[in-house]
């Protein structure tokens, strides 16, 4: 009796170790291997693919300027802009750019005063300036029209910044870009007395980049 006992559990834990071994080559099989690669190593090989590039403060410059009886243009002295590609498609890019307000520079310090003020910029509530594109769309070999998102003063509205490009399949360039809006879209209503100003604001950007890894992208044209 207790030799059948013995017995039935030296099968029952052979029965156990082969199933443990069943579960363990499922688990290794060449299907499951299979998965790891495609969704380990090939994505990591495709991110490598991507274009990766850095824009240079140094070289680059953010101006703008606006038509008046008194010239009032100037620049800005801090701020961020990244170019970002999820595809080797050029037309996967994003630029985005933040600008402090409070870095305005006209050469004088009455203008910069009035520009921060609630008036303008009203640096105080509202201390970014931002554009993120939301689409590119390449018009020609190196000529591009980005539209975004254009926030000042805390308010949003859809802009474009037309571009031209420099370097195309080269580590290193620049774009160059216009973009202009009307300021009495975002609350920039009122005047300096005793000087007539235009309600068109125009920004232009020059900016450098160099291309850190990846390929060159690529171009529809």
């Amino acid at each position: 009796m207790n030799l059948n006992r013995l017995t039935a559990r030296e099968n029952r834990s052979r029965i156990g170790c082969m199933a443990n071994l069943v579960r363990v080559k499922t688990h290794w099989s060449p299907r499951a291997v299979l998965w790891l690669v495609v969704f380990g190593i090939f994505p990591s090989a495709n991110r490598a693919q991507v274009p990766v590039y850095e824009v240079t403060p140094v070289e680059s410059t953010i101006k703008f300027g606006v038509d008046s009886s008194i010239p009032i243009k100037g620049t800005f002295e801090k701020w961020n802009a990244s170019i970002k590609l999820s595809s080797m498609d050029v037309r996967s890019a994003v630029l985005e750019i933040e600008i402090q307000a409070d870095s305005v520079n006209t050469g004088s310090g009455l203008k910069n005063n009035k520009l921060k003020s609630k008036d303008f910029f009203d640096v105080k509530d509202s201390p970014t300036i931002t554009f993120k594109s939301t689409k590119v769309i390449q018009t020609g070999p190196n000529t591009f029209e980005l539209e975004g998102n254009f926030t000042i003063r805390g308010v949003t509205k859809m802009e474009k910044l037309t571009l031209i490009g420099n370097g195309k399949g080269s580590p290193s360039g620049s774009i160059e870009g216009t973009m202009a809006f009307d300021r009495k879209d975002y609350g920039m209503n009122k005047g300096i007395p005793f000087v007539k100003i235009a309600n068109r604001v125009e920004v232009n950007v020059s900016l450098k980049w160099k291309r850190v890894s990846g390929p060159p992208p690529v171009f529809q044209q």
